[in-house]
């Protein structure tokens, strides 16, 4: 009796470190997780009441083993990784948008030193990543997220996933989208404020004794700023859409990592489609 109940509080034990270890790899890196304004300790807390509620689950689904090697610890960090080196793409795309919406805002010059970050970061860069931070919470993407990783137990039970190297070229390849990405979200702001640099210089040809200089920054801000501002309606759409994508591509990773191959090239133009 006391031998069983040792096996099954090992297999109990075995089961939640595995657990652990494919919950924290997506923490890591994942969107509204990985964020450093989020209390390392509290980040603790979740990953262990996540995998202590998931152990005595996925220990006991088909195929799935409990025992703790160095080939079953790097499975389920991958795992993990596939889901949050995938979904940070998202935040990336944010970031890069930003620096773009920056230089047509003549901000190019404004970096602040992120509290959040070890690095200087643009001003509009920051902006734009909180309001995509916003919309993941708003629409309850970290919850799919959390719920997709959990699903994955099924499909990869511990101590089975091994990575193929056509995953990591997959999330290589995929990374191409984020330019096209940001590109179309900051597209509204490029065409604006083309255009006002545009009409300033015909004004600079038809009265020479214009000070242009001085009228194009402040009014390629303002127009930027109320596109931007009407442009917001459209953003949930755009980041929910652009995710699920990012998503899907993590699932069918996780899934059949041989079939990898061309998921990377189909999100590339998918993400910026």
């Amino acid at each position: 009796m006391a031998h069983g109940v040792e096996q099954d509080w090992t297999n109990f034990l075995g089961a939640m470190t595995l657990a652990l270890v494919r919950v924290s790899g997506m923490v890591a890196f994942a969107p509204f997780f990985s964020s450093t304004a989020l209390p390392m300790r509290t980040k603790a807390v979740f990953v262990g009441a996540v995998a202590y509620l998931l152990a005595p689950l996925v220990a006991a689904l088909p195929q799935a083993s409990a025992s703790i090697s160095l080939a079953a610890l790097l499975g389920e960090l991958a795992v993990g990784l596939v889901y949050g080196l995938t979904l940070t793409l998202l935040t990336e795309m944010m970031l890069f948008a930003g620096q773009i919406a920056g230089l047509q805002f003549s901000f190019s010059a404004v970096n602040l030193l992120d509290p959040t970050s070890p690095i200087q970061t643009p001003l509009l860069g920051d902006l734009f990543q909180l309001m995509g931070t916003l919309v993941v919470i708003a629409a309850g993407l970290d919850r799919i997220v959390l719920a997709s990783v959990i699903r994955s137990f099924r499909v990869v039970p511990l101590g089975s996933y091994a990575l193929a190297p056509a995953t990591g070229l997959a999330i290589v390849r995929a990374a191409a989208g984020v330019f096209l990405a940001a590109v179309e979200l900051a597209a509204p702001i490029l065409a604006a404020t083309l255009l006002v640099e545009v009409a300033v210089a015909l004004l600079g040809k038809l009265s020479p004794q214009l000070p242009v200089m001085s009228l194009t920054v402040p009014m390629k801000t303002l127009t930027g700023f109320a596109l931007l501002t009407g442009s917001l309606a459209l953003w949930p759409r755009f980041i929910e859409a652009r995710f699920s994508g990012l998503l899907d591509m993590a699932e069918k990773l996780i899934a059949a990592p041989a079939a990898a191959q061309g998921l990377g090239s189909v999100l590339a133009s998918g993400l910026g489609g």
